[in-house]
């Protein structure tokens, strides 16, 4: 709790208002979303839970990547970001990777969180499953935070880059 309240004073830095966060969900990372739920409210986010509602191992990552993707797609929070769990983390990025204006990034350390943020302005993170089989979930909280408190920097290259992949 007390990372919660440190981190949550560091971004007030950067972001001066409630961003909106969809949390979904397959059967491989159902449990791991109530702990990133929890730990966003803790910290002050808007965290909403998109699904799965209970645990079903025969559901499908395609369709929380859905839910979540079209959340933040009609979201009026213009800062508005999806955090999606399955087993490795690929899946949920491939499906809400099929959707305009969605730029789905794989957080599997800080490095790679920070860097689809600077570079590719990243509005989805996928994590894998896997990242929560420590006892101690603090690493994943790190990640997550490095992922929404790092700005996309604007370079005229990465502006570029993400307009094309806008226009594929």
């Amino acid at each position: 709790m007390r990372m919660a309240k440190a981190i949550q004073s560091q971004r007030k830095l950067i972001y001066s208002k409630k961003m909106k966060i969809y949390v979904g969900a397959d059967h491989r990372g159902y449990v791991s979303k109530q702990d990133v739920l929890n730990y966003l409210k803790s910290a002050g986010y808007d965290a909403e839970d998109v699904g799965d509602e209970q645990f079903n191992p025969e559901d499908d990552f395609p369709v929380f990547a859905t839910k979540a993707v079209n959340k933040v797609l009609s979201s009026e929070d213009k800062d508005a970001r999806a955090i999606l769990i399955c087993g490795s983390g690929q899946g949920m990025a491939m499906a809400a990777n099929r959707f305009k204006g969605i730029r789905a990034g794989l957080g599997y350390d800080i490095d790679s969180a920070k860097g689809v943020r600077n570079d590719e302005d990243s509005n989805v993170l996928a994590i894998p499953a896997e990242l929560f089989k420590n006892e101690d979930k603090h690493g994943v909280f790190v990640i997550i935070e490095a992922w929404l408190n790092t700005p996309f920097a604007g370079a005229a290259r990465y502006i570029r880059r993400n307009q094309e992949l806008d226009n594929l």
